[in-house]
Order: C-alpha cells, then structure tokens, then sequence
C-alpha cells in the first residue's frame, strides 16, 4: 500500500468470501469528499451483497459497507456542510437525485435514482471511502467511532421503523428478532416510551433484550409467540417491527398484532411472505416496508445516541476478519452489531 493507494476488501464475484486487494486512491468529486476511515460497522445487507442473494445485484467488482466513521481529508467542488478534519459517515442512502416526486416528499429512500452505500457505491470494508457530503451523517462530537458506527444504517432503519407501526408512548410494540438491528430497535421503543416485547429464538439475544429493557421475552422455539403476546397484552400488540432475517417470523407477526394494529418489516430475508387475508381484513391490519431513513431521520436518530439513550452493543474486529465475521452472521452467532477498527 501507498499513498496512491489503500487497503479494501472486495466483492471480486459473488461468494462466501471476501477477497483483500490495495485499491487506488478516489478522487473527490462535486459534492464528494474523501474519508479516511476510523471504523465501520457489519450489516447483514453486506452479507447479501457479496453473496449476490436480492433481486437488485449490485454489480462486482465493488467494496461492501454502509456503517462506516471517519475524518474529512480532502472535499471536492461545491459547497459542503462539513470542513477538512470533521467526522463523518457513509450511509446505505449515498445519495439522492434532490428533485424527484419522492425527494420532494420527504421519501428521498425512494429516489429512482438513489446510489446505495456499499452496494452502487463503493463503500467503508476499506481505509478510505467517497461520501456525497449533501447526504452523509454528521457524527455527533465525542462519539466513539466504533460504537456509533451502527447507528448509521441498524439505527436508523429500526428508528424509521418504530415511527411507521405509529405505536404511542405506553402501547406495546414487539420487536421480532433481536440482532444487529432487533437489539438497537429495543433501546429506541424504550426511549420512545414504548412498552417492549421482544421475540427471538435465542436465550442470550432475549436476555440482551432484556438488558436493554424489554419487559416480556419469548423463545419461538419453545412457545407460540402469537398465543404467548396475545395472552401477555390481553389482544395483541398495537406495533409489530420484524428485523428477523427468517421468513416464518413475518408471518407470526399477523398473529402478535392487536386488532386495528400496524406491521412494518425491515429484514429482508429470501421468499416470500404468507398472508392469510381473511385475518389481515378481520383484524384491520396494516402491513408496511420501511427502507432505512431519510437524512432527517439519521439525525434523530444520532441526536438519541449522543444525548445518551441509545448504546449499540458491539465488539471490535479487524478488516482482515470480515470473511468469519460474514460465517457467524451466517449462523446467528453474533449477539449485537461487529465493527471494524481501522
């Protein structure tokens, strides 16, 4: 490596592995600035990136990574709202078109045009990564880079989330699925005053749940969690988030839900979903995909993690280590979010 260039892991075909390959330097463009990166968290998107498993491929070879932290070298043309030496974030919206009906909107994560971190864009499994500094977070000051990193996509995705199942303070909202996102989702319906049901099928995620403050657990493996939630809430919760990466617990999702009740699915597993219509009809459910956050959301989101309330459970590795991190994520055997340290 020199300083014409820096260290990435790339998708060189899709596969289970990873390959680690010096890169030339980027050169900012308009709008662009060049990071050097500090840390960067580890998504399941990143897995099914490299595996190529989602109807929309991105196109190899390309660096993965959404979450990533780091400083401001050097800004390309343009006005910019942030300077040389400030910390910064690649997130999984890169960017947007500005102009289009959903841009107008506020649904700028629907952009026809939109450029994904990590996917259409190369992203932050390097040392340096681009970021458009129109649409990039802003890291609140102080902020370990390691820890706030998976703020920037499971953060923010699970926040958007929360706000769309339009659970009030004091109703009940289950969180299905305690993992890299599950766990963060947990922390937010709390600070939001919600009261929280988590349902995993793992003892120790359910008790992260539990550190994290949900007041009623349930292992599917052992229970119904339709008949376990419904007997807990007397009717079902008001909010469902699904952030499981297994199809079977989108459809428990209709059971757990309360009459009048509203559905939102962030995780993105294979399949397809089973939906027993006379049930969504005679419960009058509503059932909603979220897609990360627009930038409004990523700075409330990030307002929460710096006033305090919200605190990811992670655990430091190295870019070399992605390729296991990738296999255990394969098994369900991390408990929180991993996150690289440059």
């Amino acid at each position: 490596m020199t300083e014409q260039t820096f260290r990435a892991a790339v998708v060189d075909d899709f596969g289970p592995e990873l390959a680690f390959h010096d890169l030339d330097m980027p050169k900012p463009g308009r709008h662009q600035a060049l990071v050097k990166l500090h840390a960067s968290g580890i998504c399941h998107t990143d897995l099914h990136a490299a595996e190529g498993d989602w109807p929309v491929k991105p196109q190899p070879p390309f660096v993965p990574g959404h979450e990533g932290v780091g400083e401001v070298v050097e800004l390309g043309e343009g006005v910019h709202p942030v300077k040389v030496g400030d910390m910064v974030g690649n997130v999984w919206l890169w960017s947007a078109c500005g102009h289009c009906e959903h841009c107008r909107t506020g649904w700028e994560t629907l952009c026809n045009e939109a450029e994904y971190g990590g996917y259409t864009v190369n992203g932050s499994f390097g040392t340096y990564m681009l970021v458009d500094t129109r649409y990039c977070a802003i890291i609140p000051e102080g902020a370990d880079p390691v820890e706030v990193a998976p703020i920037l996509c499971a953060g923010v995705t699970v926040y958007k989330g929360l706000k769309m199942t339009e659970t009030k303070p004091g109703q009940f909202v289950v969180i299905s699925g305690v993992g890299g996102l599950g766990h963060i989702a947990v922390q937010y319906a709390v600070a939001m005053g919600m009261r929280v049901i988590a349902v995993d099928i793992a003892d120790d995620k359910l008790e992260l749940a539990k550190h994290h403050g949900a007041e009623f657990t349930v292992n599917a493996k052992h229970a119904d969690p339709a008949d376990a939630v419904q007997e807990y809430t007397d009717g079902g919760a008001q909010g469902v988030l699904v952030t499981a990466v297994h199809p079977q617990a989108f459809g428990q999702a209709i059971g757990m839900a309360r009459k009048g009740g509203t559905i939102v699915f962030n995780g993105l597993p294979p399949g397809d979903f089973p939906a027993p219509i006379f049930e969504i009809v005679f419960k009058a459910l509503t059932i909603r995909g979220s897609l990360v956050g627009t930038r409004q959301d990523l700075a409330e989101a990030l307002d929460f993690y710096a006033r305090g309330y919200i605190k990811p459970t992670v655990h430091e590795c190295k870019l070399e280590d992605v390729n296991s991190v990738f296999e255990d994520l394969r098994h369900g055997k991390v408990d929180g979010r991993m996150s690289i340290r440059y």
